[in-house]
């Protein structure tokens, strides 16, 4: 039998939110329909709702999600009803070339719940990264569902969902950050400061903060930065050099993922340096560098899709860290909403006010 529940809304581009009931079906083949606890605002919601990712509205917004598994389709044996799950829009299907290879975090082939949820109308909608988790119940590819230690709160292990493993797998899984390494991290809003955080577990001696924003580098210091730099004061590539010993830094992480960022962890990264980009950037945007000094500068430049990372694999390893008090995934939620105050925290968001606000259910 279907459910009737509440949920959050874009039925188009550049309006608020709406707050509605939605239709979310029984689960089938494959399929678990999930609890909602918590679900982080991340900025790939708003996204969404300016139409950033594509036009397929109404989308169902909300991707950041942790909550207890209600019931599994036919065929689901990794998860079952009372499991503690962080939801992941990278379920990786097992076949592909990339998971052949031993490389599942590339899976070319990563699925989703078959069945739509719709609005009362029978609209369907289109959930958030394969999600939807601005609702009271979702449903999901079982695959998408990862079992936690349920002592974690769920406000802090959803955000393992997106942000925060997106930043932390940038700095250690992409980039390779080892002991002694110099890290320079430019955006810190959630995603740089996990790649912050990350970093710092990672060993890496010296983690430069970039931002144009002081309330940000303050917090970054919070967050295991050991020198910051204002992007609105300083010329960013000359100070992380000057505090590399002029080298520049070995990992650049880019996690505002703009033509102007980007260059400038290209070349504030030392010569066998590598920069990664992790922030996403939008369909119009180009980069332009001078294919001598790509030749010549050596190093690596890569891009960190989810932060590289298998979430049956990273999502319980992170918690267990959480637990153990050496991942402060509670400094991330800065305030705890209601669903009805998602519109709210777009704007909040825009004004660099908080790292996340999580809707609480």
């Amino acid at each position: 039998m279907a459910h009737q529940v509440r949920a959050v809304v874009a039925r188009e581009k550049s309006a608020p939110v709406s707050l509605e009931t939605i239709v979310v079906p029984d689960p089938g083949p494959g399929e678990a329909l999930v609890d909602v606890a918590a679900c982080g605002v991340c900025h790939t919601d708003l996204h969404y709702r300016e139409g950033g990712i594509n036009d397929e509205f109404p989308f169902l917004l909300g991707h950041e999600a942790a909550g207890r598994v209600e019931a599994v389709g036919d065929g689901v044996t990794a998860v079952a009803p009372g499991d503690f799950v962080v939801l992941n829009w990278r379920a990786v299907c097992g076949q592909c070339r990339a998971c052949r290879r031993g490389k599942p975090w590339y899976c070319f082939a990563t699925h989703n719940a078959v069945q739509r949820m719709t609005l009362l109308d029978g609209t369907p909608l289109s959930p958030a990264l394969g999600i939807g988790a601005f609702a009271e119940k979702t449903l999901v590819a079982a695959g998408q569902c990862t079992k936690v230690d349920p002592a974690a709160p769920a406000a802090a292990a959803g955000l393992l969902g997106c942000g925060v493993m997106a930043g932390f797998g940038a700095a250690v899984h992409t980039g390779g950050v080892a002991r002694g390494d110099s890290v320079a991290v430019i955006g810190c809003g959630g995603v740089g400061m996990a790649a912050i955080a990350g970093a710092r577990l990672a060993g890496a001696t010296t983690i430069i903060a970039v931002d144009l924003d002081r309330r940000k580098l303050e917090r970054a210091q919070g967050m295991g930065a050991t020198h910051t730099v204002d992007a609105s004061a300083s010329d960013v590539v000359e100070e992380v050099r000057r505090l590399t010993g002029g080298f520049g830094a070995d990992v650049v992480v880019d996690a505002v993922g703009r033509p102007e960022t980007f260059r400038q962890a290209f070349y504030a990264r030392d010569l066998a340096g590598t920069a990664v980009l992790v922030g996403v950037p939008t369909p119009e945007m180009n980069l332009e560098l001078p294919l001598l000094d790509v030749f010549g500068r050596g190093g690596a430049v890569k891009s960190s899709w989810y932060g590289d990372c298998l979430p049956s694999r990273d999502f319980p390893a992170l918690v267990d860290l959480y637990l153990q008090g050496r991942l402060d995934l509670d400094a991330f939620v800065s305030e705890k909403i209601g669903l009805e105050d998602v519109e709210r925290a777009f704007d909040t968001m825009r004004q660099g006010d908080v790292l996340r606000s999580v809707v609480v259910l």
